[in-house]
């Protein structure tokens, strides 16, 4: 038997220096973990945030790259769809870290069926602002703009924003934080209804059944890591949860 015939998945990691148990967390579960898989797959998030690619040498972002390119080596092929806090990491971060970037979404074909992925903060469309923001800063002209500035400025930068970030989050109703089923069942009419979607971004980890024009579909969300680590496992069988 094959013990690498699966892929897992991670989203929502938010690795950061204040937070250095949970990179220690990860680190150990691509050393004991993801090393048994023939692919892993993160889904967005794995920075509290991303300046910009010039800050591969900042803090714990050395351990975590050097793990990452470890895992490749051993020949563990890992992939990375771009979230919401880390979408300007680029080129030089991914020939550090030896991964592949990937589009969101992604339809690819694993174990004999369609897998879309994606990393969820597109589907969340009640939340108007969010969405308007976050055609802004991934244009070009804008990212751009920001990476010409000094290091340190941008971090100063997105420290307000997650403040900011903070204090409107407050005020927002968990149901505008959530996808939105309509542009769910879009996104998959849109793929040619894959049996399998699997999303990180909301930070809510559920399996859902959805029935859509005669099709079946299962929706996975991906847990995040502030509390503890979660993974979802895929094999010829299907998926799996587990908990570290």
């Amino acid at each position: 038997m094959n013990q690498r015939a699966h892929s897992l998945f991670i989203s929502d990691l938010h690795l950061c220096d204040s937070r250095p148990n949970i990179t220690q967390a990860f680190i150990a579960f691509l050393q004991k973990t993801a090393i048994k898989a023939q692919a892993l797959y993160i889904l967005g998030d794995l920075f509290e945030y991303w300046p910009g690619d010039d800050a591969i040498d900042i803090g714990l972002h050395q351990s975590t790259i050097q793990a990452l390119r470890n895992l490749s080596q051993q020949g563990v092929s890992t992939f990375l769809i771009h979230g919401n806090r880390d979408f300007l990491l680029g080129d030089s971060f991914a020939k550090a870290a030896n991964i592949t970037l990937l589009p969101d979404p992604s339809l690819l074909h694993l174990y004999g069926k369609p897998v879309l992925l994606s990393h969820g903060d597109a589907l969340c469309t009640d939340d108007i602002a969010y969405q308007q923001f976050r055609h802004e800063v991934r244009s070009p002209a804008w990212q751009n703009q920001f990476l010409s500035q000094a290091l340190n400025n941008r971090i100063a930068y997105i420290e307000q924003l997650r403040i900011k970030s903070t204090q409107e989050k407050s005020h927002k109703s968990m149901l505008i934080m959530d996808v939105n089923t309509d542009a769910v069942a879009t996104l998959l009419r849109e793929n040619a209804y894959p049996p399998l979607f699997i999303h990180g971004h909301t930070h809510r980890p559920y399996q859902h059944f959805i029935e859509l024009d005669g099709h079946q579909c299962e929706r996975w969300v991906l847990g995040d890591w502030y509390e503890q680590g979660s993974y979802l496992r895929l094999d010829a069988d299907g998926c799996q949860s587990q908990q570290l």
